[in-house]
């Protein structure tokens, strides 16, 4: 492990250009967490200057100072959640994590007060009456933070609040068992012989091993049995998607399926008690379901705006889904010689693979020759170039400030606007860690003053291969992922608000994943991925006759894709809309949307969702991810394919869109950006438009 972080720091080393030292003392640059107690101290302080602030507006000064004090309290409480997220999902010291999620429920109470706390409340009624006297994006921050306010309930009568507060502490509390057994409880399988599974994926799980006699007549006798080797294979949903990728024994793939479709079986009750909080809490706020709560201040505006968009996609996306699902199945008969044989949900990963691999000769192996990790981290640096002017620079970390020998830090530079931001890198998966692949905010940015703006700090954590340090290859589909998370990560460093309220990310939910679904295409297009993506021996850019048929096997399935995101949507809006009859039996409704919404079977005593852990921090929100991939379809089509790399197309995506976080009206920041026809009244709300997206599938 050491001669891979060794491994990576060089090669990161090769990757930017270095800048001077900037010594710093504690974890993310936080003097006060040089240790993990530090934590308790970092809570203390922040709730001290918190009540500090909160006296100051008690003394209602201009509407302007009461907006900018607000924002100096949001950002204190959400340096302190923001770095305890971060550190309690990746930090590798057991005490620092556990102190972290101390001081992540700690600080969370004292949220709840603030929220609650009817001095705050009524400055921001002043100041929002004064809107006169403030700029268009402070009374856009008042707005906001009347309605932040309101949607903790500080208007209800006193039971009422109380009862509010109760419920949304439970609901934190459950969201965060619901993730833990996701993490903590993922299922096994144990398989023998080892042979069957692909010598070329073994590696991925464990060897085990077992006595099996030689025969019925000697199993009295120890001495004649043989051990014979196995393998455990432990069903998280990075070893679930090997296993059905690449395991050409059904059997073996229909075990993972059931078992990593079945597990944590805890959450199954976790879930149900999360669904009847939030339901109750919506009741009390006023809102018929929680569904309604959570849409209400989207673009969308309505349940009912985001579901009838749902179902006419559904219906849009089936004729073509079937053609597909049918397509597969016949293709299984002629592989197996079985005229008879069903199409079962553990059939769908490994026998597209074989399709897609025949039609196109497309081998993963040279794939991920030309996307060792230290190239693709280039990438990331040819993008920010081209785009934007700027570059990245390693910047050399302080005693105390990594939490692993792994992680790097960068600055990305300007050469005339000088550091725009700051981001940690984490890439590589170890024991403990956040399974999956994120973004996340450490610090907003914010305007200090006419001269001085708060820069953003922030991580971008993956969980690739760690064996051979940054040598580590990637497949296509990590490519993919880590541009993913690098649209998320480009939102915080490159907007430019006055208040770390609206700081990148911090977007109405409709549009947050646009800059990310946006990146994506970049991942896909010859004239990105020959810049960066050169083979490791001649330094020959990748071919683009290859490039061509990575994108046509992708383009082979898309309505299989499609239909899913599609399922996933409505179940989600399902789970927390109305429901006239208490308990709700997820799993029952689970497999009926399958049904409805799908062309696969539902497989009886599966319970996917209690491992879909988009329902704790997306709920009733899972359906604002095909609302981005409309929005960044047409984007895409309209103002980057033509010359995707260029600096005018940098321009637009910073300045009309990446710049203005979520200080603006995102419905008229999606049409400055692409054109009034990207987004559509429908019934009150808004909804996208899809034929941007009905082009790309082909529908």
């Amino acid at each position: 492990m050491l001669r891979a972080a060794a491994a990576a720091r060089r090669a990161a080393v090769a990757a930017f250009s270095t800048s001077a030292a900037r010594p710093e003392t504690g974890l993310y640059g936080f003097d006060v967490l040089r240790t993990a107690k530090g934590f308790r101290r970092f809570v203390d302080e922040a709730i001290q200057r918190s009540d500090e602030l909160v006296a100051n507006i008690a003394q209602l000064p201009p509407a302007a100072e009461i907006v900018r004090t607000m924002d100096e309290i949001s950002n204190t409480v959400c340096s302190v959640i923001d770095s305890a997220e971060l550190c309690r999902n990746t930090h590798p010291d057991r005490e620092f994590a556990e102190e972290a999620d101390k001081a992540s429920m700690r600080i969370y109470e004292h949220l709840q007060y603030l929220n609650t706390n009817t001095t705050l409340y009524n400055a921001i009624l002043k100041a929002e009456s004064e809107g006169a006297l403030l700029s268009e994006e402070s009374q856009k921050a008042a707005n906001n933070l009347r309605v932040d306010f309101e949607k903790g309930g500080i208007h209800l009568p006193k039971d009422k609040l109380e009862r509010v507060n109760q419920l949304n502490l439970a609901i934190a509390h459950l969201g965060r068992k619901f993730n833990e057994n996701v993490m903590n409880k993922p299922g096994f399988v144990d398989i023998y012989p080892a042979s069957r599974i692909p010598r070329n994926i073994q590696h991925n799980f464990k060897p085990i091993s077992r006595f099996k006699p030689r025969g019925v007549e000697e199993q009295s006798n120890a001495m004649n049995a043989t051990r014979q080797k196995g393998v455990r294979i432990v069903t998280d949903s990075g070893s679930v998607s090997s296993a059905l990728r690449w395991a050409s024994d059904e059997e073996v793939r229909r075990q993972v399926y059931v078992v990593g479709n079945s597990e944590p079986r805890e959450n199954i009750g976790v879930l149900d008690e999360l669904i009847d909080a939030r339901d109750e809490f919506a009741k009390t706020m006023g809102c018929r379901s929680y569904a309604e709560f959570a849409i209400r201040p989207n673009m969308a505006a309505s349940v009912d705006v985001v579901m009838s968009f749902l179902n006419d996609l559904s219906d849009t996306v089936r004729h073509k889904a079937d053609e597909e699902f049918n397509t597969i199945k016949d293709f299984k008969r002629r592989v197996c010689n079985d005229k008879s044989a069903d199409l079962e949900p553990w059939d769908e990963d490994y026998f597209i693979g074989m399709m897609k691999s025949s039609a196109h000769t497309v081998d993963p192996l040279v794939v991920a020759s030309y996307f060792p990790l230290s190239q693709c981290i280039k990438g990331l640096n040819v993008l920010v170039e081209s785009l934007f002017g700027a570059t990245f620079h390693q910047v050399p970390m302080g005693d105390g400030e990594s939490w692993h020998p792994n992680v790097i830090k960068l600055s990305l530079h300007h050469p005339d606007e000088g550091d725009l931001g700051f981001m940690y890198l984490d890439l590589y998966s170890r024991k403990g860690k956040y399974p999956g692949c994120a973004h996340f905010a450490i610090r907003g940015g914010r305007r200090l003053s006419d001269m001085n703006y708060q820069l953003p700090i922030i991580a971008l954590v993956c969980n690739f291969s760690s064996s051979r340090g940054l040598t580590a290859r990637l497949n296509h589909c990590d490519v993919e992922t880590l541009f993913h998370e690098f649209g998320h990560a480009l939102h915080s460093l490159l907007s430019r608000t006055e208040y770390q309220h609206f700081s990148g990310t911090r977007v109405a939910l409709d549009v947050a994943e646009t800059p990310s679904n946006l990146f994506e295409f970049y991942a896909w297009d010859y004239r990105v991925l020959r810049t960066f993506a050169l083979d490791e021996t001649t330094g020959d850019p990748i071919p683009e006759k290859l490039v061509k048929a990575l994108n046509a096997s992708r383009n082979m399935f898309p309505a299989t894709d499609l239909q899913r995101q599609v399922f996933y949507s409505i179940m989600d809006l399902t789970l927390f809309g109305e429901h006239t009859s208490k308990p709700v039996d997820t799993i029952s409704a689970v497999a009926d949307l399958k049904r409805k919404h799908t062309s696969w079977n539902y497989v009886e005593g599966t319970h996917w969702h209690t491992r879909f852990s988009h329902l704790i921090n997306y709920g009733a929100g899972y359906y604002s991810y095909l609302y981005a991939r409309c929005f960044a379809t047409t984007i895409w089509q309209e103002v980057c394919q033509g010359d995707p790399l260029s600096r005018s197309t940098g321009c637009a995506i910073r300045d009309k869109f990446l710049r203005h976080g979520g200080a603006k009206d995102p419905s008229a920041l999606l049409k400055d950006f692409a054109g009034d026809s990207v987004i559509k009244n429908s019934g009150g709300g808004i909804i996208p438009d899809i034929s941007s997206l009905c082009k790309e599938v082909g529908l």
